[in-house]
């Protein structure tokens, strides 16, 4: 059994609790957060705490917190030359204090902790300092996830800014699809076909190959049109600015 020690109680905390809790191979000894009320309904199922005094030996100490917050946490951890590891995307291992062995086990996917996430299909990208301990942060990553890879620092920093363009952009997309189409008494819930359209499309053709629309075509008449019933300056301005992404992509 791998031992692990969570530190953080958000969204990416929460589902790894989740599924190390499910795994055979895992066991999370204890969870720190500074505030217990946020993780009180696991307190049956593992030792909560909110003193950093307080934490016991572990194979793994996974820092689930902030970007921001990944330094200065690394820095008050109370011991030495134990293997610490955060879950960031685009934050380096070197910013975890050098105390200890350092690591990223980044889970590379959207958490709610309202939807469920089936973790075997979450890609998990791993990188540590010392070599040694690659071996046990790849035993902890399959034992929830079908897809783990060895990911250096600018390969994932690469991943999590490409990240933010096809989920955190996209889901943008989607609010002002769903403010145009709510303010002209249309229904969201018929674009819901073509978002999954889409999507399934890149599973297996280049998204450039995928592109359609006015845009690609440069059917200006369309482009106009659209440009002419779009009220709010700023939605005006994001589909000019990807309207001529697209047309210059495409050599129109």
């Amino acid at each position: 059994m791998i031992s692990v020690v969570l530190l953080g109680a958000g969204n990416v905390a929460t589902h790894l609790y989740k599924a190390f809790k499910a795994s055979e191979q895992v066991s999370v000894k204890q969870w720190f957060n500074r505030n217990l009320k946020i993780i009180e309904t696991y307190k049956n199922e593992v030792e909560i705490i909110n003193d950093l005094s307080k934490l016991i030996e572990a194979d793994v100490y996974i820092l689930a917190v902030s970007d921001d917050a990944v330094a200065e946490l690394s820095s008050q951890l109370p011991f030495e030359n134990r293997f610490v590891v955060h879950t960031s995307g685009s934050v380096s291992a070197y910013d975890i204090d050098k105390k200890n062995r350092r690591g990223v086990f980044y889970p590379l996917q959207s958490f709610s902790k309202s939807a469920p996430i089936n973790f075997s299909e979450v890609p998990i990208c791993l990188e540590t300092l010392v070599k040694t301990d690659y071996k046990l942060l790849k035993q902890l990553a399959v034992s929830i996830s079908n897809h783990t890879k060895r990911v250096n620092s600018d390969q994932r920093a690469s991943l999590h800014l490409a990240a933010v363009f096809v989920n955190n952009f996209t889901n943008q997309i989607y609010r002002i699809a769903h403010e145009i189409t709510e303010s002209n008494g249309a229904e969201f819930d018929m674009l819901k076909p073509l978002i999954m359209e889409t999507a399934n499309k890149v599973q297996h053709m280049s998204p450039y190959k995928a592109q359609t629309g006015p845009a690609k075509r440069n059917d200006k008449k369309t482009i106009k049109k659209h440009l002419k019933a779009l009220d709010n300056e700023h939605h005006k301005a994001i589909y000019k600015l990807l309207t001529e992404s697209i047309k210059k992509t495409h050599g129109r």
